[in-house]
């Protein structure tokens, strides 16, 4: 009898074809994430979960879940997992990396990009007739943004997505600043890259990306002091978690004329409304959609169903968060 696995949102075809091969296999198929209650009752009869950033997995639904021995998450976080918990149990916790890095890094650069040359008020202003009500083909002060070439960058995480990012501001002959835990020589090298502490970079940049996890380090990183230590003419783009800014000091900031504007793909809340926040011009606002291309998407698929399928074996899945579980129970249900 084949273990049973419940997929909490309908995930690419590619992915459920090859679990299905291993795996009795249900897919919660409405667009929103499974309610509470029924996260909690799948549990209780499962022995594998496919889990999003929108699931809370805690003590509570492990506590339920007396059968559950691998949660399979369908990104590269993994913040809304209780991995402590999860380890002391023995049920392994998988996630998606380097799949989705090229696509988000591209995402970071159109968010950029679009905050830095005003891209969205200007598609409004074609779109809504106003450009043709107002009768200027073409004028020098129209729609003024920000030179990105030859600008200094400041990248805040610098993992497989923050270098990636690194690599695409060398095509724009950018100064490259990088900020995190540990300094990385090798990519200092490669890269062109330079270490600096967060303060330094936030007030040397012209551009501020952020691509750190989230922590209860770098919860509200982005507050009102730092802020405040930015350039007036520098743009801040977020696509790593929400909670790594404090909104309400990122508006204070934007409307104010602390910094000249951000992208944002990420929110403290998801989904997000805020119409003090949506008001501004200053702000490009995004879905979570950093990883949206088919490419990324099918991988991430195909990489949560390599995870469950080694684990069916008896085989040390290929991108397991939580190694210590290794010293808990051996891969392979059963056991």
């Amino acid at each position: 009898m084949k273990p049973r696995v419940f997929i909490t949102r309908q995930i690419p075809e590619n992915g459920i074809k090859m679990i299905e091969q291993y795996y009795e296999v249900e897919v919660w198929r409405d667009e929103k994430e499974p309610p509470r209650e029924v996260l909690l009752e799948k549990g209780r009869n499962v022995d594998a979960l496919v889990t999003l950033l929108s699931d809370r997995i805690d003590r509570e639904i492990l506590d339920n879940a007396p059968r559950l021995r691998i949660i399979a998450q369908y990104a590269v976080g993994y913040d809304n997992i209780d991995i402590e918990e999860a380890t002391k149990r023995g049920i392994y916790v998988t996630n998606t990396p380097d799949v989705l890095t090229e696509a988000t890094a591209d995402f970071a650069w159109t968010l950029l990009l679009a905050t830095a040359r005003h891209l969205v008020d200007a598609d409004k202003f074609v779109r809504s007739g106003e450009w043709k009500r107002k009768g200027v083909a073409w004028h020098p002060l129209m729609y003024l943004g920000y030179d990105v070439y030859g600008k200094t960058i400041g990248i805040i995480g610098f993992g497989r997505i923050g270098q990636a990012i690194a690599r695409r501001a060398k095509g724009f002959n950018m100064k490259i600043l990088y900020y995190s835990r540990t300094r990385k020589p090798e990519k200092e090298r490669e890269l062109g890259a330079e270490f600096k502490s967060l303060d330094e970079l936030l007030r040397e940049s012209d551009f501020v990306v952020l691509a750190v996890p989230l922590t209860k380090e770098t919860y509200h990183m982005i507050n009102e002091e730092r802020l405040k230590l930015m350039k007036p003419t520098a743009i801040l783009v977020n696509i790593a978690r929400g909670k790594v800014v404090d909104a309400k000091a990122l508006i204070k900031a934007l409307e104010e004329g602390w910094i000249a504007g951000a992208g944002l793909d990420v929110f403290e809340e998801e989904p997000y409304y805020d119409e003090e926040l949506f008001k501004l011009k200053n702000v490009t606002l995004a879905p979570h959609i950093g990883s949206a291309t088919y490419g990324a998407r099918y991988a991430m698929a195909e990489l949560v169903a390599r995870n469950l399928i080694a684990f069916a074996k008896g085989e040390v899945p290929p991108t397991l968060v939580n190694r210590e579980v290794l010293n808990v129970r051996k891969p392979g249900f059963g056991r």
